[in-house]
């Protein structure tokens, strides 16, 4: 699972696909959910990688 950090929240998603001025992402059952311009894109962030690490991230 991935998470999308925009300025207005949040966003998980499974998989996301990157494209010329953003991303696209898409939920487990591969449904489209949004696109995310780059430039609202503070951070994406892959939570299996600090789902076992219990620093923070933020």
């Amino acid at each position: 699972m991935f998470r999308a950090l925009l300025p207005e929240g949040q966003i998980v998603c499974e998989r996301y696909d990157q494209i010329e001025n953003g991303l696209e992402l898409y939920d487990e059952d591969d449904e489209f959910l949004a696109f995310v311009p780059y430039a609202n894109l503070h951070a994406l962030i892959d939570e299996d990688v600090y789902g076992e690490d219990e620093r923070s991230i933020m």
